[in-house]
């Protein structure tokens, strides 16, 4: 499985539904599934239109993955990512602290 790159412009922070499906290789409609889902997390413009993060395009790979690597079914992916998040969190605290006690 592939996964496009996404070129980043100064400014382009976020990027519109159709783009961040084209840049994700996902259909928009299951772009707009995950976000119902809590998958991914747009920005919400004045007019009500979702604009994604840049960094989500990482986080929609992520979803593919653990959904053709794993056979998770959305809530498990959601679970799994959160733990994932965790565990990072958790393991950049503990190289700070050791950084710090000179370990």
């Amino acid at each position: 499985m592939t996964y496009a790159l996404v070129r980043r412009s100064p400014g382009a922070a976020h990027l519109d539904l159709p783009t961040f499906a084209h840049a994700t290789g996902l259909h928009p409609e299951l772009v707009r599934r995950f976000t119902v889902l809590g998958l991914l997390e747009p920005v919400e413009d004045a007019r009500g239109e979702w604009w994604y993060p840049v960094a989500q395009v990482s986080a929609a790979a992520r979803i593919q993955r653990l959904r053709a690597g794993l056979s998770l079914n959305y809530a498990a992916v959601g679970l799994v990512a959160d733990l994932l998040d965790r565990i990072a969190d958790l393991e950049a605290d503990l190289r700070t602290r050791s950084r710090r006690s000179g370990d």
